[in-house]
Formats: C-alpha cells, structure tokens, sequence
C-alpha cells in the first residue's frame, strides 16, 4: 500500500533543489560560520613522463624532480622552477607508482591514473576512479557530481583513455573539451533555453523509465555470463537516469554568474596556452561557486597518433611533440627540450594555485580547501616506475606541504589517492591496492 506521505525520488529530489550546495557567503553570517565548508578533490594529468636525466649529467638542470634528500631544504631545477613561489603549498613526490600498472604497456597507464586497476590482455577492464569515489560521497551537495576535462574529450579507447574518471564499474566517464560548452553547462543560461531543458529531461525521464521497466523481464531470460553484462547496461542507464534526475532538481535554482574577463573561450588545440590556461579557470570557477567539489583534467592522452594535444609543445617553439620529446630525453639536447614544455605546464599550475590561494573562504583560502593532484604515470617514457608527481593545497584539511619526499619503491600510489579522499572527509578503509595512509604527506 503506497503511504500518504510518500515521495517518490523526483519529486523529493526536484523539491530539495533549491537549498542544494549554496556556497557559504559572509552575509549569511553565524549561519554560515558554523556550516562545514567545503572539502574539494582535483587531479590533473600530462602523459609520457617528465625529464629525469641523471643528477650531475648532460642537461641534469632540467631534471624534474629537485635537489636534495628530501626534506624541505630543496631547490628546484628549471622545470620546476615556476612552482617556487608555493613551494610552501607543495609536496613533491618520488618514488610513486601503481604497482599492477608496472606490468603493463608504458603507454597504458594514463587510464588506471586514479584507478590504480591492472589492464589485463583480452579484458581490458578498469576500477572506480578516486574522483568518483569522492564524487559519490558529497556530490549530491552541488549541481554538478563531478567535472571531468581533457584536451582530446570523450572516452578514447581502452589503454588511450581520454578520461581519467571511470565509474563503479570501470566505464570511463566522458570528458569535456570545449570551453564554451562547459562554460556553458556550467554558467550559461537564459529562459529559452530552461524551457528546451525542462522538455528534454521530461522526455528523457519518461524514455528512461520505458527501459528500466522492459529490462526486468529481459533479464529474467538471460543465463548468469549475460546478467552479468546486462547489469554493467543497467547501471550505465540509472547513472543517466540520476543525472536526469539531478539536472532536474537544479533546474529551477539559478546558476551563478561569474566574470569572463580573461577567459579563452573559443581557444582550442591550436592555441594551447590559451586552452590549457581556460581549462584551468574552469575548474577555479567551478570550485569557486561550488558548483562542483570534484575535478579532473587531463591535458593529453598516451594516443602520439592522434591525440590532438600532442602538438602542443610544437605551437610553443619545440622541435618535437609531445611524444618525440618524450622519447628524445636521453638524446643530445633532449632532456632540456623536454624540461622547457615541463616547464610550461609548470607555468599553468602556477597560475591555477595562484587564482585559488587569492580567493578567501572565511579565514582560509580557495587552494587551503583542496587537495590538488598534478602528475604523470611513467617517469620516462615506457617506465612506469617513479612517476613524477606532487601534491599541492589542502592545508586546512590535513595536508602536509613544503617538502620534497622520497619513498620505497613498494609503496602504492594508491596510498596516496586513499589518502587525498580522507582529506576530503571520505571514510573509505582501502582504495585499489592501497596498505594504507601516505602518512609522509598528512599534518
């Protein structure tokens, strides 16, 4: 008997919207105080490993890890060199990998980056990435779960992901990669468009049902290997039927309004300055308005063939793309070549620490509430051991910075991704393969 009181989930849902995720302002004063504030998760990615020439050797200045023991007396080498105004937000890492990444492709990795999953021949199946983990836990406070960018969008191919997000069963989750579309989606909105919206996610929801229903009796005819599959199917659809039903939820509450100076729209892959500098103050935005907590962003998949970013280091004055550095390191000049487009994205990152350690969030800071990935899954191209890679922000929740780290070869990255969603208030035990708290990056 269906009670009086009964809410079905979109009623509920498209009811609670307008006291979703309202980011905490000062007018709302004691109020606002004593809400939690939000904790944010961000990972970005650059493929084939950075320049490591041996310390003391032919162009050993561009090396990208820093001098020293480890510690915080460090000094940073050219490639790093744009970081030294937040090295007292940064934690820099050596000696981290996946360890079931180390028995695969050296260019297979980009897509177990945050999965941590081992790509076996012939099935190819991947894990939940740490961002979705996250995305799954307090999305729901936001309009938007999580934001997944990469500069060639979409999904790619297994083992030349161009997503590092994938769900609870391994299905990669499609990344965006135009700048007006997601600035769009994000902050663009006019009473036009609501009204083609609310049609859309009216028929989609009234499409979704129709196949949730026709799939009960389905299933009941297939043997055990076919349910199986047939689950994967079904949870790819209620994934859709729950971003139909967020997006309807929202649909009534107003999206923010935000400044555009200084934003590249229309930039694409032949502008990578521009692209990859928008990417980034997308997802300042985002975090900003707390429109979303969770951010992805990989800047070019493992594919030389034909991701479109690969010529970026080439539009920027390099002899070679971004696979014919990698793979030049070692030769005559290389490792410097290789270190100057190190040095580029080192650049970006700056600027994108920079936005958010400017924004105030009560007595803290943007950057002091979020925990930021930046880093690679081979350390020279092929060499999926000792990846490059650093943390930066978090220090107001329980992250440890200004220090360079240096770790046992058996030690599992995935130590570290358990790690960042404790930070962000995730109480998962374990995360892929991890033993584990990195306890050298906690305060």
């Amino acid at each position: 008997m269906k009670k009086s009181w009964y809410l079905n989930r979109r009623t509920f849902l498209h009811g609670a919207g307008a006291s979703l995720g309202l980011p905490l302002l000062e007018c709302m004063g004691l109020e606002a105080a004593s809400s939690p504030r939000p904790r944010r998760f961000c990972s970005v990615y650059f493929p084939y490993g950075a320049s490591l020439p041996k310390e003391g050797g032919e162009g050993s200045s561009w090396r990208w890890f820093p001098n020293g023991e480890g510690g915080r007396n460090f000094s940073f080498n050219e490639s790093l060199k744009p970081l030294e105004a937040h090295r007292e937000n940064l934690t820099i890492i050596e000696g981290l990998s996946h360890l079931k990444g180390r028995k695969m492709g050296g260019h297979d990795t980009a897509d177990i980056f945050l999965t941590g999953a081992e790509l076996k021949p012939g099935e190819l199946k991947n894990s939940v990435s740490a961002d979705q983990v996250a995305a799954e836990a307090f999305g729901e406070a936001t309009r938007y779960r999580s934001l997944s960018l990469s500069t060639d969008g979409g999904v790619g191919e297994p083992t030349r992901a161009s997503t590092l997000s994938f769900g609870r069963t391994g299905q990669p989750i499609p990344a965006l990669n135009k700048p007006r579309v997601i600035f769009n989606r994000f902050f663009g909105a006019n009473e036009d468009s609501l009204k083609r919206q609310r049609k859309e996610l009216m028929s989609s929801g009234t499409m979704l049902d129709l196949v949730l229903e026709h799939s009960k009796s389905v299933r009941k005819k297939l043997g055990k290997h076919d349910q199986e599959k047939f689950d994967e199917y079904l949870d790819s659809v209620r994934s859709i039927e729950q971003r139909v039903e967020r997006s309807e939820a929202w649909l009534d509450v107003p999206k923010p309004e935000v400044d555009t100076v200084g934003l590249f729209l229309d930039a694409d892959e032949n502008t990578p300055e521009e692209y990859i500098s928008t990417m980034y103050d997308l997802i300042y935005l985002a975090f900003q308005t707390d429109s979303t907590r969770v951010a992805t962003y990989q800047i070019g998949n493992m594919n030389g063939a034909t991701s479109i970013a690969g010529k970026f280091p080439e539009l920027l004055g390099l002899p070679k793309n971004m696979h014919g550095l990698a793979h030049g390191w070692n030769k005559k000049g290389g490792a410097e070549a290789l270190g100057k487009w190190d040095r580029f994205l080192a650049q970006q990152l700056s600027r994108f620490l920079d936005r958010m350690k400017s924004t105030p969030e009560g007595d803290e800071t943007l950057l002091d509430r979020t925990v930021v990935l930046f880093g690679t899954s081979n350390s020279n191209t092929h060499n999926n051991n000792n990846c490059p890679m650093l943390t930066a922000g978090g220090k107001a929740i329980g992250m440890k910075n200004g220090q360079h780290i240096k770790l046992g070869a058996d030690v599992p990255m995935s130590n570290l991704l358990l790690t960042m969603l404790h930070s962000v208030g995730v109480p998962e035990e374990a995360f892929s393969d991890s033993t584990g708290d990195l306890s050298e990056v906690l305060a």
